[in-house]
């Protein structure tokens, strides 16, 4: 699946995120996050991005020394250094463009489960899980999802767009609103081990 755009917005009226991922196949999935998924999703996302985009740069720059690649601090700063230089390089004008298909059915998928995993090629994999109960209690056995791999400009700009729909919905008060001072104009679309899991 090759996405052309990415889609991340508050809706006031559902109180949730509206995650709208379109492919170049003008196919489009579409996902809920919830205001707890979504709180305890960020800082989670944020500190494997960082640590995503250090073993990159180790790669790169070999000469890099260890002890300063394995510092949390120098991780954080590398990783919104490139999250900038990338959001420089991204489109955030060209309007979002409609679906000529919805492979999960038009009503979103109400995420309960992220998973997130560097692969070998240097994409980052998000699997998300919609596991609702059925009317007998039970967790359904065939669960909607699907798997989604990213280049780093688009992880970056995923990042980055999730940022402004929380510091839209104001769940956690004027926190990240102060993390949002440097906005780009007409934002809201931008083209190993165990894995990290956040529960909804």
């Amino acid at each position: 699946m090759d996405i052309h755009q990415l889609s991340v917005n508050y809706v006031q009226e559902q109180d949730r995120i509206l995650v709208r991922i379109n492919t170049t196949g003008s196919e489009e999935l579409r996902l809920w996050f919830t205001r707890r998924l979504s709180l305890g999703l960020q800082p989670m996302l944020q500190k494997i991005v960082a640590d995503w985009v250090a073993t990159a740069e180790a790669v790169k720059s070999p000469s890099t020394s260890p002890s300063a690649m394995a510092d949390a601090q120098t991780k954080q700063l590398l990783a919104e250094f490139k999250r900038e230089e990338s959001l420089q390089k991204s489109d955030f004008q060209t309007p979002y463009k409609a679906p000529q298909a919805l492979p999960l059915g038009p009503e979103p998928l109400l995420v309960t489960e992220v998973t997130v995993k560097p692969l070998p090629s240097g994409q980052l994999q998000m699997a998300f899980s919609e596991k609702l109960p059925q009317d007998d209690g039970q967790l359904s056995p065939n669960p909607r999802g699907f798997r989604i791999a990213l280049e780093q400009k688009l992880v970056h700009g995923f990042v980055h767009l999730l940022d402004k729909a929380l510091a839209t919905s104001q769940w956690a008060g004027g926190l990240l609103a102060a993390t949002q001072e440097a906005s780009l104009p007409g934002e809201g679309n931008a083209g190993g081990g165990e894995r990290p899991k956040y529960l909804n």
